[in-house]
């Protein structure tokens, strides 16, 4: 007598088992800090001041002070641009690309069974991407482009990443979960970036280059990146909800019409909806003061590499125990408080900033220490919030908007700080405009309403929002 084949039943929700599911959060702590290194070493401190260095040294430029404020100009596929806005222009490129390519990605995503396999291949393809700026010598050009292909790979794999938090965590778990990973991805980061500074600082002794040592340090970050997913990848186990189980295979038409339907009906969540618009508000003000902090260092303060990297290092450990403080804060008074306590924090240090006089390290390293405290909680957090106003079965899918918000809030502060340093020459305007993000996104986000949201979307109302 033959037998029917079983039909494969959706199951994407937490595991029932409190080891097991430990087992999986580790796992997935451990690809926060696989892949942080990517944005504290080469976005945060190394590329910037890299990349604007070529694009000066192309324009003629004898020195990067006298490349502010001067008129040095390249230009890249025929657009004239003065040499430093070169790397806020290639952000913003990658971001839009990002803005195209998430959505589809996320959805294809979720038609799979396979989410360890889709992580893999996106942050392997990334990190080799990343090592391969070691081989580009002068060329600004080419640097400008594999930073771009790692820039957009690296955002294509936290779609996935992300999409793992709901199923890994229940939802009285998620504010820990998340705010975990953002701090021991700190700590990651902030290991491997110790040894870029000593390699940094020791060029000379070890008879290469800073160029050289610093190419050799990108290169450093692929092989952390890719190393440590693998190990990432073994605790966690692939699930599948309803889009999966209808789906013998990822299947791009099915993918784009889900995508669209997706999309037309989010208005159906309208607390979903204002919650993603108040985190690319304020989300655009922390990308921003984190990706041009180097070259405004660099540049506007005229800090030396040794200074700025000691800083950055600095802030790295600071963050991690200020992600663990916000996470403490908000089991106390919230999850929505705490971040627009910390958006309060932000909208002073960015006016600070716009003060810091030339030259002065101590009072750049004292606001270092302030954006360490703030750093990572209400990124951490604003990441929980949003897996509890997203319906089940659709993570990727949904957490590929929210990496679209997150990309196009990017673009926007990124297309800023271009037109302001095209502009000026120099980053400090730019900086100080942030402000008017963090008042706009902390207003649209005192205006959600978590609990109905999650109502809507028919989730667990978690005890403590």
């Amino acid at each position: 007598m033959n037998s029917r084949p079983t039909a494969q039943v959706p199951d994407n929700s937490p595991s029932a088992d409190p080891a097991q599911r430990r087992r999986e959060q580790r796992g997935w702590y451990v690809y926060d800090w696989a892949n942080q290194v990517f944005i504290t070493s080469v976005v945060t401190v190394l590329i910037g001041p890299y990349l604007s260095g070529l694009a000066c040294t192309t324009a003629g430029a004898p020195d990067t002070a006298t490349c502010t404020g001067g008129a040095y100009y390249v230009h890249p596929l025929g657009i004239q641009l003065h040499a430093n806005a070169v790397y806020p222009a290639v952000t913003t490129v990658a971001i839009l690309l990002q803005i195209l390519l998430l959505p589809l990605l996320g959805s294809l995503a979720d038609h799979s069974k396979h989410k360890k396999r889709w992580l893999f291949w996106l942050a392997f393809l990334g990190s080799v991407a990343t090592s391969l700026l070691y081989f580009t010598g002068g060329d600004y050009v080419t640097t400008a482009a594999l930073f771009l292909v790692a820039n957009v790979l690296y955002g294509a794999s936290l779609v996935i990443y992300n999409s793992f938090l709901s199923e890994i965590a229940t939802p009285d778990e998620r504010d820990r979960v998340s705010t975990v990973g953002w701090a021991i991805g700190y700590l990651g980061g902030a290991l491997l970036l110790a040894a870029h500074l000593v390699l940094v600082l020791q060029a000379d002794a070890l008879g290469i280059s800073q160029g050289e040592a610093v190419r050799i340090a990108i290169a450093s970050v692929g092989i952390w990146w890719t190393g440590f997913t693998i190990i990432a990848l073994k605790p966690l186990r692939n699930r599948f909800g309803e889009l999966a189980a209808r789906s013998a295979r990822p299947n791009l038409r099915a993918s784009t019409v889900q995508l669209v339907h997706t999309v037309r009906h989010m208005r159906q969540y309208p607390q979903t909806l204002l919650f993603l618009l108040a985190f690319i508000f304020f989300n655009d003000g922390i990308q921003a003061a984190v990706r041009y902090a180097a070259p405004f260092a660099a540049q506007d303060l005229q800090l030396d590499q040794g200074i700025l990297m000691g800083t950055i290092l600095m802030i790295q450990f600071v963050a991690f125990a200020g992600a663990l403080m916000v996470g403490m804060a908000a089991r106390r008074v919230g999850s929505k408080r705490a971040v627009l306590g910390t958006l309060v924090v932000w909208c002073v240090l960015v006016t600070l900033g716009y003060f810091l006089p030339a030259r002065e390290p101590l009072l750049f390293l004292a606001m270092g220490v302030g954006i360490g405290l703030v750093l990572g909680g209400a990124q951490a957090l604003a990441r929980s919030m949003y897996s509890q106003l997203i319906p089940r079965g659709r993570e990727a899918e949904y957490f590929s908007l929210y990496q679209i918000s997150d990309r196009g809030s990017t673009f926007l502060g990124s297309l800023a700080v271009t037109i302001a340093v095209t502009l000026t020459g120099g980053y400090r305007a730019a900086i100080f405009s942030l402000i008017i993000f963090f008042l706009i996104g902390g207003f649209l986000l005192w205006k959600t309403d978590m609990r109905r949201g999650i109502r809507e979307v028919g989730n667990k109302v978690p005890e403590r929002l």
